[in-house]
């Protein structure tokens, strides 16, 4: 296993990916008040999205957010949880790569959502996982969220639809 530590993530046979010790020292518990146990809080410029536990705390997970010209702010919520998603590239995303099928199935290694996904309401946006975890950190996406799927499966396991969601710069 040391030998393989800088490589960020394993890949399991079955396509989930478990982070090796490094990643998994991306996620902790952190202080944040000003919220609502219950709320997911993404601040864009920080590339962190919180899950607030209550009493000033939160869990904290690196995310990839929108490009500088993708990104965008308000308030939404879940208004969906999908394990192993398809994916259909939305209009503008196919505009900029027309190569791109009108559908990926759920769990194919090219699919962008990776383990789980959860859409927001009002939007064609989703916090979702990566089969590409060099991306989170980053400003990658369209304005989707990106998480580690180990990561997305934990939040995926403390939220209900209906979680309310709060995007921040």
């Amino acid at each position: 296993m040391r030998a393989l530590a800088g490589l960020g993530a394993l890949t399991l046979s079955f396509g989930l990916q478990l982070p090796t010790a490094q990643a998994r020292a991306d996620r902790g518990t952190v202080s944040l008040g000003g919220y609502s146990a219950g709320t997911i809080v993404i601040k864009t410029n920080q590339r962190r999205l919180y899950y607030i536990v209550g009493n000033g705390r939160a869990v904290s997970y690196p995310v990839g957010v929108g490009r500088r010209d993708k990104q965008w702010t308000g308030a939404s919520m879940i208004s969906g949880k999908y394990i192993k998603p398809a994916w259909s590239p939305p209009e503008e995303i196919r505009r900029d790569n027309p190569r791109l099928p009108y559908v990926i199935p759920g769990g194919a290694a090219n699919n962008p959502m990776g383990a789980a996904a959860m859409t927001l309401l009002g939007g064609e946006y989703a916090i979702h996982g990566t089969n590409r975890p060099g991306s989170v950190g980053g400003f990658v996406s369209y304005g989707c969220i990106r998480m580690l799927n180990s990561d997305i499966l934990d939040l995926f396991s403390r939220v209900a639809v209906g979680t309310p969601v709060v995007v921040e710069r």
